[in-house]
């Protein structure tokens, strides 16, 4: 009885490893074993719970609905197994690989990263860095760093801070063409935007208007999907830019930036705030809960926002 409910486990999490992995030669090659254990497995796996996982064809491995259903129960349990076999088995120091996702701006948080890996030696850190709604179950991550309020009800989340957008013109700049002194004079500037990649949808700079006056239409002089490129278009004098406070921090500091508009710019925005992510679920690996520790005392964008 127990190694027929070994077995089962076992053709489960190749199940996973196959939906995830996307072809059997994949996944074999993960699992260290041939292409045709694997289909046998999913095979054996299918007739006991009377359900087809996977539609197969000679070029394309894709889940069926019940597979899809069962993928997300079975990520789960394993997740949780795995969690409670670290927890029994006394790890007091977090070991193993850590997969994190971080926005692209993560660059912030590499310091304390570095300081987190220096600390736990047995951690493996596995950084991943993309500004796209990421499946943090379904891709595999242990825990991600993203910008805005979490919509996931599946996960847990703790803020890590909170921090605002400025606007931002070289001294360059502003002599040939003024300090705006009012959002509406924004008409007549070149405005550097910012593309979300998922959505597609331009960012709102977000200022505060006088009662009954209209958001100003903003040129839009140049659109890109990258902040570094706005940030050296802004210091080469191309235009204003709405970036980060913690991005431009050091061009503010060097001179190469000057702020503008800053009574208008609207903080404290959910938007602003950012946030640690991780599977729910009543065990947390410990190499989990010492990075929510850590990140939660580091508060960097606090310290960055208000330096």
């Amino acid at each position: 009885m127990q190694n027929q409910e070994t077995d089962n486990l076992s053709g489960v999490a190749l199940f996973v490893q196959l939906a995830q992995a996307g072809s059997f030669v994949a996944a074999a090659r993960q699992a260290g074993i041939s292409p045709s254990a694997v289909s046998k497995s999913l095979a054996r796996l299918e007739q006991r719970l009377g359900a087809r996982l996977f539609q197969r064809s000679t070029r394309q491995l894709s889940l069926t609905a019940e597979g899809q259903l069962f993928l997300t129960r079975s990520e789960r349990i394993l997740a949780e197994m795995q969690a409670a076999q670290e927890e029994l088995a006394g790890a007091r120091a977090p070991q193993g690989r850590l997969r994190l996702g971080l926005p692209e701006l993560g660059g912030v948080f590499l310091p304390a990263l570095a300081d987190f890996a220096a600390q736990h030696p047995a951690i493996a850190l596995e950084l991943d860095f993309s500004d796209a709604l990421a499946d943090v179950v379904g891709d595999g991550f242990d825990a991600v760093i993203r910008i805005g309020a979490p919509r996931d009800s599946r996960l847990a989340a703790r803020k890590l801070g909170q921090f605002r957008s400025c606007l931002v013109a070289s001294p360059a700049y502003l002599a040939r063409h003024g300090t705006p002194q009012h959002p509406l004079e924004l008409q007549q500037h070149a405005c550097l935007h910012y593309r979300f990649r998922h959505s597609g949808k331009v960012e709102q700079w977000r200022l505060r208007q006088d009662d009954g006056e209209a958001a100003p239409d903003l040129p839009q002089s140049m659109i890109c999907n990258n902040v570094e490129a706005r940030l050296h278009f802004a210091r080469q004098g191309l235009g204003i830019a709405w970036l980060p406070d913690f991005h431009v921090r050091p061009a503010l500091d060097d001179g190469s930036l000057i702020e503008v508009l800053m009574d208008y710019a609207i903080s404290g925005h959910p938007a602003h705030g950012c946030w640690l992510l991780w599977p729910s679920g009543p065990h947390l690996a410990p190499k989990v809960r010492a990075l929510v520790d850590f990140l939660a005392e580091a508060q960097l964008l606090s310290s960055i926002a208000h330096k």
